[in-house]
């Protein structure tokens, strides 16, 4: 973990209340796709989680759903407006752990700490495929440019407005190893369809580095801290909240 102060170099709008944000500053601590930064916003006490799209030597890349004040905040602010963050939070995806080629299963704002596996990926030597889901057609961001890394990318939408007419299940094949990342409910039907892989859970954070346990997880393997062991489960070790795995 490290504390930075980056600053806002642009914001752009990809969907409706969705915003990507793009920051300068020492970017160092980031080691692994799917950690997240903690953004201090001035008049809130408790800073605001957000995983990591991408990064690069002295650029960060945070996409984001404005679902409240907080996030309304960060959206309006403007090219020079600098933050204060925790980075290089949290465990990120294992590169190494994946096979040849994984499948990267996102929805909705779960898409974006799959950008920058799916370049980590592509770099060590793998092939992953790409399917994300959204509710209506309208929601859809990214697929083009997990398109232009010249990957195969599935669109699901719930109500058929764009792509695969479902969920992402309907275009996941069983027996495929996963890396995903979005709501607990598409997770769990993700896990239940797939024999293996690696799950991003979200979880409501105070301290954002395991001090607090507030965000702590039962596992099979014990309770975990979501913000400091994961937010990454493997799928062997995930319980759900009725104790089933």
């Amino acid at each position: 973990m490290k504390q930075t102060t980056y600053t806002i170099t642009e914001t752009t709008p990809l969907a409706p209340s969705v915003y990507r944000t793009v920051l300068r500053g020492d970017t160092s601590a980031i080691t692994a796709p799917g950690q997240f930064v903690n953004l201090a916003l001035e008049g809130h006490y408790l800073r605001r989680p957000i995983s990591v799209c991408d990064w690069g030597e002295g650029t960060l890349t945070l996409i984001y759903k404005v679902v409240g004040n907080g996030t309304e905040q960060l959206s309006k602010m403007a090219p020079g407006d600098t933050l204060d963050c925790l980075t290089g939070l949290g465990n990120g995806y294992d590169v190494a752990a994946c096979p040849a080629a994984p499948v990267l299963v996102g929805g909705g704002v779960g898409v974006p700490p799959l950008y920058g596996l799916a370049k980590r990926l592509l770099a060590a030597g793998k092939k992953p495929s790409v399917i994300l889901g959204f509710n209506t057609a309208s929601e859809i961001f990214y697929d083009m440019q997990f398109a232009a890394l010249g990957l195969p990318v599935t669109v699901t939408t719930a109500d058929g407005t764009a792509g695969t007419k479902g969920f992402v299940t309907a275009a996941l094949k069983s027996g495929s190893y996963v890396c995903a990342c979005g709501p607990e409910p598409m997770l769990r039907a993700v896990h239940a369809a797939c024999a293996g892989g690696q799950f991003s859970f979200e979880a409501r954070m105070a301290c954002g580095f395991g001090a607090c346990m507030g965000c702590t997880r039962e596992t099979a393997n014990g309770y975990k801290r979501i913000c400091r062991d994961g937010p990454i489960l493997n799928y062997d070790e995930i319980l759900w909240k009725d104790g089933k795995k």
